[in-house]
């Protein structure tokens, strides 16, 4: 009896609570918003629940921005999200100093990245920043570029050293070889010294943790912690994490040791207590960014655990979305052949006037391959939303938003647009010509977000980019033989294909002419 009472209390206020939530002051605010009706209590939560079934959710998710353009809301529970597109409202939020405030959207990503750059806010998220941003100085960038050239020549002889048409899944392909990258410029560890067994290890469970979190997120009651745990995901996720954070630790322990050992060795020279070829014997490796938040650590700016996290969040920002970037941009360049004869006749320009190789400079010049990608990102942005909250009212065209409320900016949607992008399906690189872009509103074209929060690493991912694509196309003529036509999208954390998708390499001196 004492139960049952008790429970019939808790259904009387948690529907209290729920009626003054949906219909109190900013519930009534919220419901004037356009958008799919929902259930009593749940709201549309069902909508997004079938996780399993990932491309009818992500056919929902876009048949929403495209509904109720240019901003829709939703219910899930007690929380309201509300989606928008319009770049004049999506420059209300990003380019307020106000809105910079990761949402609940981001939780399940905690137990991975801690308080990272990506997720951490207020004066942690501004001091990281602070900490983080000579990181990606173009005195540094020519460093971590000189690594990437040398990867992209990797993944290009991989490729000649069969001597014959090759075809490939470009997702893997690729994705070895920006991890290669990403480690060694993020940790100064290249992988091709690690163990294979670990590599295959810490690739699988990226994969597997990134498939956790978006099940986790569609499914609020999993957001708490404890709840979670005792789950079956919970205890895979514990598991996977081990792998994660071990190969992480591992990692920045041995750099620790390298430091500790030139800085001893520096000092023994400085009391000419070596010889010049022990000194030439272990000469200074180039500079990763693991070796800057070293030195921050070693001046109390850090601790162990906070270069973790941001080690961690460098890697998986900067895996899946440059991958997919590369694969796009590869796959568009495919099935557009007087397109990708442009770029390989600029291409093979530069390499010419630098005895066939790339250099730091000659990135800079690859001018109509920056636009092909910039294409390729505007049609298929890796990153495909951003989520904020409100920490303050806000008013947007045509509805003011109450504070605290879940914004959902769909970067995908307004890339899209037609009222910004005429013929928005086309892929039309020359649409990033300076003549074309001089007039287009700002925020219109966000792949790396926009405003004070943007990505810290633009610049460093578009030279890996052009550091891969341009030693295939410089060798090998690409012929499609699946089609971005027929491609069906995940809703995952990235805009990711859920199956193979294949293009053919063929060697040039071996192509008929």
């Amino acid at each position: 009896m004492f139960v049952t009472i008790l429970l019939l209390l808790v259904l009387i206020g948690y529907l209290t609570y729920h009626y003054y939530v949906q219909y109190g002051p900013n519930g009534q605010l919220i419901n004037k918003i356009p958008g799919p009706i929902g259930y009593p209590i749940i709201g549309n939560i069902l909508l997004f629940t079938r996780i399993d079934l990932l491309v009818p959710i992500w056919k929902v998710h876009f048949n929403l921005i495209n509904q109720y353009y240019p901003l829709f809301k939703i219910w899930f529970f007690l929380i309201s999200i509300v989606g928008i597109r319009h770049p004049d409202d999506l420059e209300v939020i990003l380019g307020s100093t106000k809105h910079i405030e990761k949402s609940k959207i981001y939780d399940v990503l905690k137990s991975w990245f801690n308080t990272g750059l990506i997720v951490s806010k207020g004066s942690k998220w501004q001091s990281r920043r602070k900490i983080l941003t000579p990181t990606f100085h173009f005195n540094i960038l020519q460093q971590f570029a000189e690594i990437l050239i040398e990867e992209g020549e990797r993944m290009s002889t991989s490729l000649k050293n069969t001597g014959d048409t090759i075809t490939k899944d470009l997702i893997p392909f690729i994705g070895v070889h920006t991890m290669n990258a990403l480690c060694e410029t993020a940790m100064g560890t290249s992988l091709k010294e690690t163990d294979s067994f670990h590599i295959q290890q810490y690739r699988k469970a990226f994969h597997q943790l990134t498939k956790i979190c978006l099940y986790r997120f569609f499914r609020p009651w999993l957001h708490n912690e404890w709840i979670f745990s005792l789950t079956p995901k919970g205890r895979e996720q514990t598991k996977i994490l081990k792998i994660l954070h071990g190969f992480t630790e591992k990692i920045i322990a041995e750099r620790k040791i390298y430091h500790k050992h030139y800085e001893q060795h520096k000092k023994n020279f400085s009391e000419n207590s070596v010889t010049v070829a022990e000194t030439t014997a272990i000469k200074k490796k180039r500079l990763a960014m693991l070796d800057l938040l070293i030195s921050a650590s070693q001046e109390g700016l850090l601790t162990d655990s906070d270069i973790r996290e941001e080690v961690d969040v460098f890697i998986a920002a900067g895996y899946d979305t440059t991958t997919l970037t590369i694969f796009y941009t590869l796959s568009l360049l495919t099935e557009h052949k007087d397109i990708q004869d442009c770029v390989r006749k600029e291409v093979d320009a530069i390499m010419q006037e630098n005895q066939g190789k790339l250099t730091v400079q000659s990135l800079q010049y690859l001018q109509y391959l920056e636009r092909c990608i910039k294409e390729a990102l505007r049609l298929y942005p890796s990153g495909y939303f951003i989520s904020r909250v409100t920490s303050e009212k806000a008013q947007l065209k045509s509805h003011l938003i109450p504070a605290g409320t879940i914004m959902f900016l769909s970067i995908y949607g307004v890339h899209r647009d037609p009222n910004f992008w005429p013929n928005p399906e086309i892929f039309d690189p020359d649409r990033f010509l300076p003549e074309n872009i001089q007039n287009r509103h700002p925020y219109s074209y966000i792949p790396f977000s926009a405003g004070p929060r943007n990505c810290i690493a633009q610049r460093f991912a578009m030279l890996e980019i052009k550091a891969m694509v341009a030693p295939l196309i410089h060798n090998f003529y690409l012929e499609p033989v699946d089609y971005l036509k027929d491609l069906r999208m995940a809703f995952d954390g990235t805009l990711c294909p859920p199956h193979p998708h294949c293009i053919k390499f063929i060697p040039i001196d071996r192509k008929c002419v």
